[in-house]
């Protein structure tokens, strides 16, 4: 029994060094590749295909586009801690009387889950998840979880991060992003696999519109000056 326990107190400790190991070479370094771009390649027919990721600084992703995800996924981002209780408690209430599956995860939330987790629900993958939350948001500043959020979020089937998306939707560079083609790329974030930014369905474009107002009530956006 004793030996089992050193062994389980061995493998956790190690858990431990090269989780928070990873989350601070990725506090400096651009991310490659993420768990999800892999089980969506082997979920595909067309496994010639590859997935479009082109990493680029933050500065080098319109103000827009950063705006728009705020908006639409997270308006307390820059506020919080990594969790939304009010969030998570409404989503919870919602999910008691839906049938349709509501999620309450912030900007941090889903920068962890897409960076060190897989996309299946369950309290395990929760846990881990908080897990990672937690030590972004103590060891990353909030600039930087938005960076390797916009860089590695999928927005479309095969497209991942802001450049390849704004490459694909649009034919321009993330840098040149508009308020109107970035509110249609946020808007899509729910479902990317199956909406399209454009041309926008009836869906998209209110969602897109709804995003465009809450982007102008938001105001200026300065991550130079949070944590």
């Amino acid at each position: 029994m004793k030996s089992i326990f050193r062994f389980f107190i061995k493998l956790f400790l190690w858990f431990v060094v090269l989780s928070v190991g990873f989350v601070v070479l990725f506090k400096y370094v651009p991310v490659p590749i993420t768990p999800l771009m892999v089980i969506r390649y082997f979920e595909t027919t067309e496994n010639t295909k590859l997935w479009k990721h082109d990493w680029v600084s933050i500065d080098n992703i319109s103000k827009n586009m950063q705006l728009a995800v705020i908006c639409s996924e997270d308006q307390k981002f820059l506020e919080h801690n990594g969790f939304d209780i009010e969030a998570i408690e409404k989503a919870y209430d919602y999910n008691k009387k839906g049938k349709r599956i509501k999620g309450g995860s912030t900007i941090s939330q889903q920068t962890a889950k897409n960076l060190f987790l897989w996309p299946n629900r369950s309290w395990l993958r929760k846990g881990l998840e908080a897990y990672f939350t937690f030590l972004i948001e103590a060891i990353w500043t909030k600039e930087r979880i938005l960076e390797v959020y916009l860089n590695s979020i999928e927005m479309g089937e095969g497209i991942y991060g802001a450049e390849a998306a704004a490459q694909h939707w649009f034919k321009k560079s993330a840098a040149g992003l508009d308020t109107h083609e970035a509110a249609a790329i946020a808007a899509i974030l729910p479902n990317p696999r199956n909406y399209r930014a454009n041309p926008a369905s009836n869906y998209i474009q209110n969602r897109k519109e709804w995003i465009v107002r809450q982007m102008q009530f938001y105001g200026k956006l300065d991550l130079k000056s949070e944590k």
